[in-house]
């Protein structure tokens, strides 16, 4: 990924409030040049200590993608107020923007 690229996926996720999230292929959409793929090795091979709101961050549909930090994401999403279904989706009314 270009690092102006990196640059644009990085600001846009650091501006997801709290209490929402938006997916892969959302923020890929407003770079210029990144895919869903792109944005999730992005998220993935961010330096430890970080302050990037990484969780917010959810695959198509409103599930949570199949990766070792899912329990985590789940349980700092519900810290926020997100509310799954009984599919374990996120309802679109927590979605952003």
């Amino acid at each position: 990924m270009r690092n102006e690229v990196r640059e644009q996926a990085t600001t846009i996720i650091a501006r997801i409030p709290e209490g929402r999230v938006t997916t892969y292929g959302a923020i890929a959409k407003m770079t210029e040049g990144a895919t869903p793929r792109s944005i999730g090795a992005l998220l993935r091979l961010l330096p430890e200590g970080h302050t990037l709101p990484w969780h917010r961050v959810v695959a198509a549909g409103g599930r949570l993608a199949d990766h070792e930090g899912a329990r985590v994401q789940r349980e700092l999403l519900s810290s926020e107020g997100v509310m799954f279904d009984a599919r374990g989706r996120i309802p679109e009314r927590f979605f952003w923007p």
